[in-house]
C-alpha cells in the first residue's frame, strides 16, 4: 500500500532491510542474520526485493552486527549488483564493512551522515538539522536518516519548507549516489591528466 502510494507520487523507494544488531533486538520477518548461510541470506533478500519491484536501492535497518561481517555483506551486494540497485549504509557502526563490500563488487553505494531523530525532542531535532545543513553547505550534499516517529513527522512538516526557503534542495538518494560517482570519475580524470 505505502509502496504503491509512494510510486504514484513519484517518490523514490528504498527497501529498509532489518539486519542483526549487536544489541540482539527483535528483527521481525525478512531479517538478515549472522546464522544464515549464503543461500538463505540471498533468498531472503531476493524475496523481499521481488515483492517491491519499484525499489531503487537498499538500506539497512539496524545491522550493527551483520554489517561488520565482510562475507555476509558481499553476499548481499551480489544480489544488489544483479538487480542494479544501490546500497545506502545507515552506518549503525563505525566498523561497517557494507561500503567496502559494495566497492569490491562494483555496487553503487553511499553512507548517511546524520541520524536526525535518535532523540526526538524539538531541540535535538533542530540541532541535528543544523548539523545536516552545515555538512551540506561544506560538502554540497548530505544524507540524513529519520524514523516515522510522530515527533519527527511533525518537526519535518515545518522544517522542510524552511530548508527550501534557505536554498537547500531535497533530492532522491539515487541523485547523490550518481553525483558521487561522477565526482570520483572526474577526480580520476584529473589524476590521469596530471601524469
Amino acid at each position: 500500500m505505502f509502496a504503491t502510494l509512494a510510486s504514484q507520487s513519484n517518490k523514490e523507494l528504498l527497501l529498509h532491510v532489518p539486519m542483526q544488531a549487536l544489541n540482539g533486538k527483535e528483527l521481525g520477518p525478512g531479517a538478515l542474520t549472522l546464522n544464515m548461510n549464503k543461500e538463505q541470506l540471498q533468498q531472503t533478500l531476493g524475496t523481499a526485493l521481488a515483492s517491491l519491484p519499484q525499489v531503487k536501492g537498499v538500506n539497512n535497518h539496524m545491522g550493527s552486527a551483520l554489517t561488520q561481517q565482510s562475507q555476509a555483506m558481499k553476499w548481499i551486494m551480489e544480489v544488489l549488483k544483479k538487480r542494479h540497485l544501490y546500497f545506502l549504509d545507515s552506518r549503525t557502526t563505525d566498523l561497517s564493512q557494507a561500503q567496502n563490500a559494495a566497492n569490491f563488487l562494483g555496487v553503487a553505494n553511499i553512507g548517511r551522515q546524520v541520524f536526525l531523530d535518535n532523540i526526538t525532542t524539538p531541540e535535538q531535532l533542530q540541532l541535528r538539522l543544523e548539523e545536516l545543513k552545515q555538512l551540506a553547505t561544506i560538502h554540497n550534499s548530505a544524507i540524513a536518516i529519520a524514523h516515522p516517529y510522530p515527533e519527527t513527522i511533525e518537526f519535518l512538516r515545518h522544517a522542510l519548507p524552511e530548508l527550501t526557503k534557505q536554498g537547500f534542495e531535497l533530492v532522491p538518494v539515487s541523485q547523490l549516489v550518481e553525483r558521487k560517482y561522477i565526482q570520483l570519475a572526474q577526480a580520476e580524470g584529473k589524476e590521469i591528466g596530471a601524469r
